[in-house]
This record gives C-alpha cells, structure tokens and sequence, in this order.
C-alpha cells in the first residue's frame, strides 16, 4: 500500500504543532477544572515525564498524545461532575475510564483516569501512588519523580521503557536507583541501565 503526502509545506507544520497544542490545551483544561472544584490529582504519564525530563534538558522532551491523571476513587464523582461541566463527556470503556474532550472525540482525544492506592492490571506488581507523592511542576500537582519510575517500572510496556530510558539520559535517574524499588522493579531497571538499546 502507498501513501502520498497530501499535507506540505506550511499546512503539515502547522497540523503537527496543532496536534501538540491541542494535547497541552486539554492537559491545562483538566487541571484547572480540578483545582476550580477543589479535588486532589496529579498528572502522572508521558506529561509527566515531559515535565521532568524539561528540568534536566528541554532538547531531550518527548510529546506525547495522551493525558493521565491520578484521582482518589472517592473524588471520582465530584471530578466527573466538575470535568462534564467544562464539556468532558465520561466513558467507561474496556475498564478504562476516562473523559472524552467533546461529544463528538475519540478516544485518542481523552484524559485517562487512574485511581490512587489501585493496581491497574491485576497481575501489576504494586499499586498506583497516593496523592501524597506529589510536586507542583509547571504551576501543576505532578507526579513525584520517584513515584513515575515506580509506575512506569510496574507498566514497562515499550513507551515505558522509553520514557524511563529518556530519564537514564538525562540523569534523572541514576545506577543508584533500583535500590528504592522492590526487587521485581529494581530488576526491570537494571535491565535498562544494563542495555538501554534492547
């Protein structure tokens, strides 16, 4: 099968920033609505990692097309009325539960909810952070940087895997570090630091 370029020029520049402009828009839509309403979150994901690698080398920054958050399950229906009041629409889709950005968006255009205290997947080594792991990055409640690794050693699918290879290469992390994790994640780092190119 062949593809043709149908965007040059100007109009493919411009769709590229767009596409990127558009996640950073619905990433500070979310967090201000929450912060409005009052409930505790932490962008946790790509965002996240973004935020911190930016620390360190803003050459090295990834984009990304998702929005994670982390919510308390007990906030959840206070964040629901607060994110559909903004114009979010809720969908519980194959156990993911997120707000689409617009009745009209994919899925792709979304923020994804993960609960505080949780595992994700039953067979996750630990659980997800609690709301008090967290720093406010770029005027927002982020992540700490020591509770990222961890999420992102628990899920190590292959962006994952990525994301924590752009922290080694911008000495975020260290040859120091799998000694704060349990075994199982402390090993998966190791494999990093170990052979970073796979």
């Amino acid at each position: 099968m062949s593809i043709e370029f149908k965007l040059t020029g100007d109009a493919l520049w411009e769709r590229m920033n767009r596409a990127v402009d558009k996640i950073q828009e619905r990433l500070e839509k979310t967090a201000k609505t929450l912060e409005a309403a009052g409930i505790p979150y932490a962008i946790i994901g790509g965002n996240a990692v973004r935020a911190w690698v930016a620390q360190a080398d803003e050459a090295a920054v990834r984009t990304t097309r998702d929005v994670d958050i982390l919510l308390r399950r007990e906030d959840f229906p206070a964040a629901t009325r607060a994110m559909e009041a903004v114009g979010f629409v809720y969908r519980h889709v194959k156990s993911i539960d997120m707000f689409l950005d617009g009745p009209d968006a994919k899925a792709r255009d979304a923020v994804y909810v993960l609960f505080a205290g949780e595992k994700v997947r039953q067979d996750d080594l630990v659980s997800s952070p609690e709301l008090n792991e967290t720093i406010i990055l770029q005027s927002h409640n982020t992540l700490s940087l020591e509770a990222l690794v961890r999420m992102k050693l628990n899920s190590f699918r292959r962006k994952d895997q990525m994301h924590l290879i752009d922290m080694l290469d911008v000495e975020l992390i260290d040859e120091t570090w799998p000694s704060r994790f349990p075994s199982e994640l402390a090993d998966r780092l190791q494999q990093l630091i170990d052979d970073p190119d796979g």
